[in-house]
């Protein structure tokens, strides 16, 4: 008996043992630590590699583990789970029912992995959930009724799986939802008709690449807050289009490709702004902008009984000879008389130094305060109003050098530009930029090019030209050129106030001037900068920026001559006038340094009215320039303009630059700005981990910043066709705020 005793004590101290572990294992991880080793268990550990190697059952909590996010909760004595995002890290495995159990889970985040099985209803159980993104697995069976039993779910996303079935009914109880995405699923049946009208919220619907059937339901033109694309391409969609569509925002396209939709294409609302590839691939499918006219059905066929009455009442007498001559006579003067009103028009337009003006000023040198350009073009934007000087090419540039106005209100000569005052304002390797105060207090501003294209005159004349028709207020205007063997100057209109880059990090600059001597009388000042601490930009006054040159951008896509690129859309080329509003500058220098160079001469201008400095010409990495313009040899297009502007934006929205620089703070440095807030997106990061820290005091904005960050986002997709046209940028930006 003593025996049996000694040998059972072992086995009591081992089972104590093992009780105690499993005890403290119990009381050491919190309730949500215990939720999420499941999502571990339930993964394949071949597939996982390192992603789950900080998640240690022996934690105290999870919140330090690789892809988990926390916040303190009021009344709990621990932080809780708000976020998952693990994606792109091609785990096998099955979506666990026990993450239903993380009450206050706001964010999941498993997209592109390796997924399989159902989406499991329990997961619903944690009602703070307000984004699910499961794009980009292997997820088969139905979508969850029950995904509406979320009251504050708005961003769904299920893409790119295998799910099959019918879209749910239910899903109307989802009226806080505004992203819904079940594109390139297996989805079939018809699109329910009567869940649309409950989705107010809704900005962005993407039902694309399934199986669907039956006809388009009319109150998808219900959706007011759709915004983007409605995407309903690669079914099996029939019936003809509800005209309820046009109803829509304007700035919704539609993508109704492979389909076999029927019928005349409506020409109302949101049809007209539409292109024909939206409709391809739909055979009966008729009517503008389609170049398939549809048949006349009203037209009379040959076995009709008008067309029998005609046949027996035989042939009809012809028109008489005299009415022949009336006619031609009426239409001879209603040509003539055409002809004089456009004549009229086009002089009166001309002369009137007060009749709309695309330039922002009625006269150089003016004080006026700049107005909004009215006249028509292109989505209202404004068209030029006057023409420039026709430039005399054979004889000018031939001798000592002239100075050509190519602007009618620009008259000075080259001497008072002589005497000026000059001031270095910056030098890169698109030459040197003085700021020069003529004669009359009026300051110009001067671009130096290079030395050389002594024989490309013509070439040069007629780009400068072009240039000088551009006239929008939110583009600096240029004014006159100097050309000769030697120097060649740009001269354009001076703003006051600076650069976005300036505005956004550096302090106020009062600059000022050290002398130096001059041949011609005149003064010369090299600007130092004295920082005294400036005022934040407001959330207004960005926005104010941002719109501005949207407006700029979108004139020179749509509106200018040679429907201009730009090229090189970066805060520094945005100026400021003294009421922060942008004037867009340097567009069409590439061209002109291609046939002048980019070295001024060393002498100075014409002997030394302007300083020599050498132009800096430093390789450095352009971020704001679109993933195709980093190609070499690739051809700009406007596309490149739209995805450096969507930067621009991010920068105004985060206060970050793209741009590294020795004399700024990293933390306000992000190479991939663009990557760096889609992962912030895609993460459900709390925007004020993005935003500027300086915006975080107006509250009242936050719906107006979310609103150009999707703006933003939509600008720097990675492929060039999905990104928006300016036109519609600018569009979608004059409607935020107002």
């Amino acid at each position: 008996m003593r025996k049996n005793k000694k040998s059972f004590r072992p086995l009591l101290q081992i089972f104590f043992l093992v009780q105690f572990q499993f005890l403290s294992f119990i009381f050491s991880l919190t309730p949500d630590g215990l939720s999420l080793l499941s999502l571990k268990s339930a993964v394949d550990q071949d597939s996982a590699g390192s992603v789950f190697s900080d998640w240690n059952e022996d934690d105290s909590t999870p919140c330090r583990w690789t892809g988990i996010s926390c916040m303190n909760i009021t009344g709990s004595p621990d932080p809780r789970v708000v976020g998952i995002a693990i994606s792109g890290k091609n785990l096998r495995g099955y979506i666990p029912s026990e993450l239903g159990t993380l009450l206050y889970l706001r964010r999941l985040n498993l997209h592109s992995n390796n997924f399989h099985g159902s989406i499991p209803s329990q997961l619903f159980n944690a009602t703070s959930l307000h984004s699910i993104f499961l794009y980009g697995n292997n997820l088969s069976g139905p979508v969850p009724p029950s995904i509406c039993t979320l009251p504050r779910i708005q961003n769904l996303d299920l893409s790119n799986n295998s799910l099959s079935g019918q879209i749910p009914d239910d899903l109307k109880k989802c009226e806080q939802l505004q992203r819904l995405i079940l594109a390139r699923n297996k989805l079939s049946g018809e699109i329910p008709a009567e869940i649309w009208s409950e989705m107010e919220n809704l900005v962005q619907l993407d039902l694309s690449s399934n199986e669907l059937t039956g006809s388009i339901p009319d109150n998808i033109g219900d959706l007011k807050s759709l915004s983007g694309t409605l995407n309903l391409s690669f079914n099996h969609l029939s019936g003809k289009l509800p005209k309820s569509l046009g109803e829509l925002p304007v700035t919704v396209s539609f993508d109704l490709r492979h389909n076999n939709l029927s019928g005349e294409i409506p020409e109302t609302g949101s049809f007209s702004n539409q292109g024909p590839t939206a409709f391809l691939d739909n055979p009966l499918l008729c009517g503008f902008p389609l170049q398939k006219p549809c048949k006349d059905t009203a037209q009379s066929s040959p076995g009709s009984p008008s067309s029998a009455r005609e046949s027996d009442d035989g042939p009809k007498k012809g028109l008489s000879p005299g009415a022949i001559i009336l006619i031609s006579l009426a239409d001879a003067a209603g040509v003539a008389i055409v002809g004089l009103i456009i004549v009229y028009v086009y002089w009166k337009r001309k002369d009137n130094a007060n009749g709309c003006s695309c330039s922002g000023k009625r006269k150089f040198g003016d004080n006026e305060k700049t107005h909004l350009c009215s006249c028509p073009c292109v989505g209202g934007f404004g068209n030029e109003d006057s023409e420039p000087e026709e430039l005399d090419m054979s004889e000018s540039g031939k001798g000592g050098g002239d100075l050509v106005a190519i602007d009618k209100g620009f008259t000075f000569e080259l001497d008072e530009l002589l005497r000026a005052s000059a001031y270095v304002l910056g030098k890169s390797g698109l030459g040197i930029v003085y700021k020069v105060v003529l004669g009359n207090g009026v300051p110009v501003a001067v671009r130096r090019l290079g030395e050389g294209g002594d024989q490309r005159y013509k070439e040069f004349a007629a780009e400068v030209q072009a240039i000088g028709k551009v006239k929008h207020p939110n583009i600096v205007k240029l004014r006159a050129y100097y050309w000769a063997p030697d120097e060649k100057l740009l001269i354009s209109d001076f703003v006051s106030n600076g650069n976005m880059g300036t505005a956004l990090r550096e302090h106020n600059l009062s600059w000022k001037g050290l002398e130096l001597g001059s041949k011609f009388g005149g003064t010369t000042l090299i600007w130092r900068r004295s920082g005294q601490p400036s005022t934040s930009l407001s959330w207004a006054t960005r926005l104010r920026i941002a719109k501005g040159t949207a407006r700029g951008l979108a004139y020179l896509h749509e509106c200018s001559p040679r429907k201009f690129v730009h090229g090189n859309i970066k805060p520094s080329n945005i100026l400021l006038d003294n009421e922060f509003q942008p004037h867009i500058s340097d567009f069409g220098l590439n061209r002109l340094i291609s046939i002048t160079g980019n070295n001024p001469s060393s002498g100075g201008f014409i002997g030394g009215a302007l300083p020599y400095l050498q132009s800096v010409q430093t390789e450095k990495t352009n971020n704001y320039r679109a993933p195709e313009a980093r190609v070499p040899g690739s051809r700009p297009t406007q596309k490149w303009d739209v995805y450096s502007f969507g930067v621009v934006l991010l920068e105004l929205l985060t206060g970050k630059s793209p741009e590294l620089s020795p004399t700024t703070s990293t933390s306000l440095e992000v190479p991939d700005l663009v990557r760096w807030v889609r992962k912030g997106f895609e993460e459900e990061n709390p925007l004020s981990d993005m935003v500027d820290p300086l915006l975080l005091q107006e509250v009242h904005a936050k719906k107006e910043v979310i609103a150009v960050f999707h703006v933003a986002l939509a600008c720097t997709e990675a492929d060039p066709e999905v990104r928006p046209r300016m036109k519609t940028v600018s569009e979608n930006l004059d409607r935020i705020g107002t």
